[in-house]
């Protein structure tokens, strides 16, 4: 999927702000891997392969967005949601429009092309 070819109905996904790109994501703990499954609504679904005990989940979503978007950790932060399914992310250093595409490609080709 081209996040391009979507244009304006992704900016209530992912927007940029002075902060960073703020995500909006709906996460599905206690998959049997973590992988980004595409669009849900006006947000990201993202399968996690961690429960949602103690943080594991959030801490797992936060490992994965940072190895995506190739940002440290430390640049993924929970804004709002962090104990629901639905969450709101900052990330730093990265722009909305190469986050979306990061997330949403396929292969690892796409993702260093990005």
């Amino acid at each position: 999927m081209n996040p391009s070819i979507l244009g304006d109905s992704l900016s209530a996904i992912a927007r940029d702000s002075e902060r960073g790109a703020l995500l909006t994501v709906h996460v599905q703990p206690g998959s049997s891997r973590t992988e980004c499954v595409g669009i849900h609504g006006d947000a990201i679904k993202i399968r996690l392969a961690a429960r949602p005990i103690d943080g594991a989940a959030n801490d797992e979503l936060i490992r994965f967005i940072a190895a995506r978007c190739a940002v440290p950790r430390a640049n993924v932060q929970i804004h709002a949601g962090a104990e629901a399914r639905r969450k709101r992310l900052c990330v730093k250093g990265v722009s909305a429009q190469a986050l979306l595409a990061r997330l949403l490609s396929r292969n690892e080709k796409e993702m260093k092309q990005v």
